[in-house]
């Protein structure tokens, strides 16, 4: 990677993966702001069993896209009652 990247984000719930999402393409950028919203229709009783993952490439025309990080919620984890925020360096 140079001086900079083209960051954007999939979003998709396991184990079925059938439904996936991508934010925008930020273009030349190290502290890309996703300020987008996604919605997966889980009936609450199989939230349990999913998992949430959020996978961040680096945008290539040419070539295959790059993974930056990725991070995984175990939906059995999560007080649905209680917004998650996390800062991670």
């Amino acid at each position: 990677m140079g001086g900079t990247s083209d960051p954007y984000v999939k979003v998709f719930l396991l184990p079925d993966k059938k439904k996936k999402y991508e934010t925008k393409v930020h273009r030349k950028t190290l502290n890309p702001a996703f300020n987008e919203t996604f919605t997966f229709k889980v009936p609450y009783q199989e939230l349990g069993g999913k998992t949430l993952v959020m996978a961040i490439y680096d945008f290539d025309r040419f070539s295959k896209h790059d993974i930056i990080g990725e991070v995984k919620v175990p939906m059995n984890t999560v007080d649905l009652g209680q917004p998650i925020e996390e800062w991670r360096d």
